[in-house]
């Protein structure tokens, strides 16, 4: 077999916790394993959203025991360069020859500019080294400006680009069309359903060949022995919960704590759902927002609300004993998202057979099959929320009903496994066309 070269581009990388994040990092270890392919990965220093434009975000320290290696994963990180004006930044990439060649509009460039991370420095390295031998450059994750430097590089090279957008297009500030004008300037692009696929082809007016639909995986055979194998003397109730509250339901969120994923609409439900069952836990696992936070003071404020919040700063990593355990020892998972492309974290449920919530919206409904392997709701509807909640915490049979569902199709059809292998068959037939 013919090594190959791949460069990987993400937005940020590790300790980020994101779908995004995880996706590359799960691939990067299965074709460097499996396929003996070389993959490098390139990303900016940024931990947060806001540190990707904004000096006041939060970043990763070069100290920091990540900052190189994520489980014996080179990581190449460039700072972000804050310093240079907006129309600095303009100048230089549209005087890269390799840009010129893309032809995208002054809005395009702007908005993803705009955006983040500027990474200038990334852009000069490789393109003034005599040692890029890359096959194939893989971004992800719209609409942000690494796509814009992946193209550039792509170009540069004369190689082969790919993206996977995890494309949110239920949320309107995803829609601009001048924003969905860098993905058309891909040679393939990966979906995660069938409907974003659908979305892709209607907002791009592309050939329907340069979409593949790959949906994203679990490490089933992680979450289903947890308390089997790794964790057998680490249980979440019994660390986390009052002495007398051990056999409390536990309602189980894990994403990022905003608007988009649901979490704040879960705050505002927990009083509807208290109104019915009174002993329950809610377990929020994942980095916090200012609006999460506001919500939260009020929540707790009310008799009988029992909450437990962690933080990244909390976690140790992706397979993290108190993510785990939260998961294994969950009665249902709960992510009321309109911003998924897929949602990782109910595949993560269903390896252990929890039932699942999630909104009738965007590619959710392709994911969860409703009242078979979980429930839909209405987005941002807490009073939806909490009556799909109590009717599952009510009923055992139902939960492991649904649970079980969920099990037998991640079981045969969502490991990263399977993913890395139809990955590999797309690398493959990229690379071998001439470009």
């Amino acid at each position: 077999m013919d090594l190959n070269n791949i460069l990987y581009i993400p937005t940020r990388y590790f300790p980020s916790i994101s779908g995004a994040e995880f996706y590359f990092q799960r691939m990067a270890e299965i074709l460097k394993a499996k396929f003996e392919y070389n993959i490098d990965i390139y990303t900016s220093n940024a931990i947060d959203f806001k540190a990707l434009r904004d000096p006041k975000g939060k970043i990763i320290e070069e100290n920091s025991k990540f900052f190189n290696t994520v489980n014996n994963l080179r990581v190449n990180r460039s700072p972000i360069n804050y310093r240079l004006s907006f129309q600095e930044k303009l100048d230089f990439i549209k005087n890269i020859d390799s840009y010129k060649s893309l032809h995208l509009s002054d809005d395009c460039l702007k908005k993803l500019l705009k955006n983040g991370p500027y990474l200038d420095g990334l852009i000069k390295l490789i393109l003034n080294s005599d040692e890029n031998d890359y096959d194939l450059v893989h971004a992800t994750f719209f609409p942000y400006f690494n796509l814009i430097i992946s193209l550039i590089i792509a170009r540069f090279l004369n190689k082969p680009s790919v993206c996977t957008p995890f494309f949110h297009f239920s949320n309107p500030r995803y829609l601009e069309p001048n924003l969905n004008e860098v993905l058309s300037k891909f040679d393939l692009l990966i979906a995660c359903t069938n409907i974003e696929k659908k979305k892709l082809l209607e907002k791009l007016n592309i050939s329907e060949e340069k979409v593949k639909v790959i949906p994203m995986g679990v490490d089933y055979n992680i979450f289903e022995s947890i308390h089997k194998t790794q964790f057998k003397d680490f249980y979440f109730k019994q660390k986390f919960f009052k002495q007398k509250e051990k056999k409390y339901k536990l309602v189980l969120f894990c994403g990022y704590k905003n608007y988009e994923k649901g979490s704040i609409s879960i705050l505002k439900a927990i009083p509807f759902i208290l109104k019915k069952i009174k002993k329950v836990y809610f377990v929020f696992i994942g980095p916090s927002t200012m609006a999460f936070n506001r919500e939260l003071s009020k929540i707790q404020k009310i008799k009988n609300v029992r909450i437990i919040n962690f933080t990244p700063d909390n976690l140790t990593g992706y397979f993290d004993k108190k993510k785990l355990t939260a998961f294994e020892e969950a009665d249902l998972f709960l992510m009321p998202s309109r911003s998924d492309a897929f949602g990782i974290a109910f595949l993560e449920a269903w390896a252990v057979g929890k039932p699942v919530i999630g909104c009738n919206i965007g590619a959710t409904p392709e994911v969860i099959q409703n009242d078979v392997d979980g429930f839909l709701v209405e987005f941002d509807n807490p009073r939806d929320i909490a009556e799909k909640v109590v009717k599952l915490l009510k009923s055992k049979k139902l939960r492991n009903r649904i649970g079980l569902a969920g099990k037998k199709k991640v079981a045969n059809n969502y490991t990263w496994e399977i993913v890395a292998n139809e990955t590999h068959k797309i690398y493959q037939n990229l690379i071998k066309k001439d470009y």
